[in-house]
C-alpha cells in the first residue's frame, strides 16, 4: 500500500493541475508516480524538466531507457523496473534480450556497455569514482558530454528509485521484479 498520496487528476489544483494536464496530453494518462509527485508542484517540475532535457541529449531514448532499468535494478525499484520495462519494450522498442542485459549492467553493444558499467559503478561508490573510472569510460568512446549526462541520468533515476522505494507507489503498469528478489 502506498504510504503517500496519488493525487486524482481530476481534483488537481493549480500548478499540479497544469502538470497533470501536460502529462495527460502526451501520455494519455497521469501514471503513479507523476500523481504522488503532484503532491510538491515543484518536485514534480523538477523531475519533467530533467527527464525530458536528458530525452534529448546525446545518449538518446534507447540509452536513457537502458540506464533506467540497469540503475533501478541497482535500487530495487519495482516500480521503476515495471515502467521501464513497459517503456523501453512499447514505445523504444527495445527487444526482450537487450532489457534483460541491461537489468543486469550489460549491453550486447561496447559503448552502451560502457555506458551501463560506468553507471553501476557511479551507483556503487555514490558518485566518488576515480580516475580510472572515467578513464575506461573515455576509452570506450564517451564524449565528456556523455559522461556528464551518465551523471544526470543516474541522479535523475536514485530521484525516481527513491521515492518509489520511500512512497511504495502503487505500479499501474505491468509488474517487473527485481532480479534480487526473483532470484532470492
Amino acid at each position: 500500500m502506498a504510504r503517500l498520496k496519488a493525487l486524482s487528476p481530476d481534483e488537481a489544483t493549480g500548478k499540479t493541475k497544469e502538470l497533470f494536464n501536460a502529462i495527460q496530453s502526451k501520455l494519455g494518462v497521469v501514471p503513479n508516480m507523476m500523481r504522488t509527485m503532484g503532491n510538491s508542484p515543484a518536485l514534480l517540475q523538477g523531475y519533467l524538466d530533467l527527464n525530458n532535457t536528458l530525452a534529448h541529449g546525446l545518449l538518446g531514448a534507447k540509452t536513457g531507457e537502458l540506464l533506467a532499468l540497469s540503475i533501478a535494478e541497482k535500487n530495487n525499484c519495482d516500480y521503476c523496473l515495471s515502467a521501464h520495462s513497459y517503456i523501453s519494450e512499447k514505445l523504444v522498442h527495445i527487444d526482450g534480450s537487450s532489457i534483460i542485459n541491461a537489468r543486469h549492467g550489460n549491453a550486447a553493444d561496447a559503448k552502451t556497455d560502457a555506458v551501463l558499467k560506468f553507471a553501476n559503478v557511479l551507483v556503487a561508490k555514490k558518485g566518488l569514482v576515480d580516475g580510472s573510472d572515467v578513464d575506461a569510460v573515455k576509452a570506450a568512446g564517451l564524449s565528456e558530454g556523455e559522461i556528464g549526462e551518465v551523471v544526470g541520468h543516474v541522479a535523475l533515476n536514485i530521484l525516481t528509485n527513491y521515492f518509489n522505494n520511500t512512497v511504495n507507489t502503487d505500479i499501474d503498469f505491468p509488474v517487473a521484479k527485481s532480479l534480487q528478489a526473483v532470484e532470492a
